[in-house]
């Protein structure tokens, strides 16, 4: 039959490695070529090309009335973000081509939009990006090959908004059987909003337990999905990363100072698509026995882009420290640290050398003074100088500066 002369038909993408999808991002060109290996010669009408980039949303829901289904309502939606097509091979005269036996490679090559939304797999809902080639002969049947590619957008956590502190509090009334059992407080902070993925993120929590029972506080890293379609939503909830911490007992109070919550692999956040979202939150719990839970809720995003190594040092100590006497998890030196000693910054050598020339060394002119010339050497002959003497508490009677 024709249909076997076609020994093998595949697409290639250019950059992927055995067994993993290749990955691309905005912008990008994609290249590769489309490999046909044929037992015979074959006649060929054409050899098309399609790359698509589409995010869809699909879920139904059950209407009843009493115990019967009355009908099914059915949400779909999707949003397009590459169409390219392209045309391998063809013939000018209309006529088919007729290709020899062996090998045939086809390139193609084209250029991602600068925007893209990140792949996904969802229960509702997905994005993805393909590249699929058709085959197209006379009296036989088109042989198609398809080819999955990734997209992964860049998201960078060092922006302001990304890099502000989260931080709730909440109390909570404790019941059970009407009666009331005491007063739960959570309050919960932590030093930014933007994480990535291999991060600890440092948890400070403190738990005030006033009621009758022992409470135990929780945390937990969840994904919310949202699936948008035709006005309506549908929503799923999965926690990717937990922890529990002590009880505590009544009348006590327990204090996170920086519980470490590890972030597994995951997808990182989807903000801009209109078809679907992919949130992040750091939800911190009390179980409380025989009532709720007390629940905070602190908003996460997760990039792909990590927190800069070399940043500005000041700011960022500075800002620490301030974290960290706000929660009362340190505390400033009371007594600052003398400076050292004069023997311990110059020593006699440098010392004598220097009380050597200062009886020689001429007056400074009165003329402007730069940074060049002699005037230059000048300054470092001064720079070991003593500094002024210091004294942690002043005499009681010297007057105050």
């Amino acid at each position: 039959m024709l249909f076997d002369k076609v020994k093998a038909f595949a697409v290639q993408l250019e950059g992927g490695t055995a067994g993993a999808e290749p990955v691309f991002s905005g912008g990008q060109w994609v290249a590769g070529r489309v490999l046909l290996e044929l037992a015979s010669a074959v006649s060929a009408g054409s050899l098309e090309l399609r790359a698509r980039g589409r995010a869809h949303a699909h879920w139904t829901e059950s209407r009843s009335t009493g115990s019967s289904v009355a009908y099914t309502q059915s949400y779909s939606e999707r949003v397009d973000f590459v169409s390219h097509r392209a045309t391998l091979l063809t013939s000018d005269t209309g006529e088919p081509t007729t290709l020899p036996a062996g090998r045939h490679e086809f390139a193609f090559s084209f250029q991602l939009p600068l925007t893209l939304v990140t792949s996904f797999e969802g229960r509702h809902g997905s994005v993805r990006y393909s590249v699929k080639a058709t085959l197209r002969r006379p009296w036989a049947p088109a042989r198609r090959a398809r080819m999955v590619f990734t997209v992964i957008e860049s998201l960078d956590i060092n922006t302001p908004a990304l890099l502000a502190p989260q931080a709730g509090a909440r109390e909570k009334l404790a019941r059970s059987w009407y009666c009331n059992r005491g007063l739960v407080s959570l309050s919960a902070k932590i030093n930014r909003k933007g994480y990535t993925p291999g991060e600890v993120i440092p948890i400070f929590a403190k738990v005030d337990n006033s009621c009758t029972r022992p409470v135990q506080p929780r945390a937990a890293l969840v994904q919310t999905q949202t699936f948008m379609a035709r006005g309506a939503q549908k929503q799923k909830c999965l926690v990717v990363a937990s922890l529990a911490g002590e009880p505590v007992a009544p009348g006590q109070c327990a204090l996170w100072q920086g519980r470490a919550l590890h972030i597994p692999p995951v997808g990182p956040s989807i903000l801009h698509c209109h078809v679907l979202r992919v949130d992040y939150s750091l939800k911190v719990c009390v179980d409380i026995p025989g009532s709720s839970k007390l629940l905070l809720e602190l908003p996460l995003v997760i990039g792909t882009v990590p927190l800069y190594p070399f940043g500005s040092r000041t700011s960022s100590v500075g800002s620490h420290a301030g974290f960290l006497l706000e929660w009362g998890l340190s505390s400033l030196p009371e007594q600052p640290e003398a400076p050292p000693e004069y023997a311990d910054v110059v020593t006699e050598e440098e010392e004598a050398a220097v009380a050597a020339t200062q009886g020689t060394m001429p007056l400074l002119p009165d003329t402007p003074m730069s940074l060049e010339g002699p005037y230059f050497a000048y300054l470092q002959q001064c720079r070991y100088h003593p500094p002024p003497l210091y004294s942690e508490a002043s005499p009681p009677d010297s007057p105050k500066c």
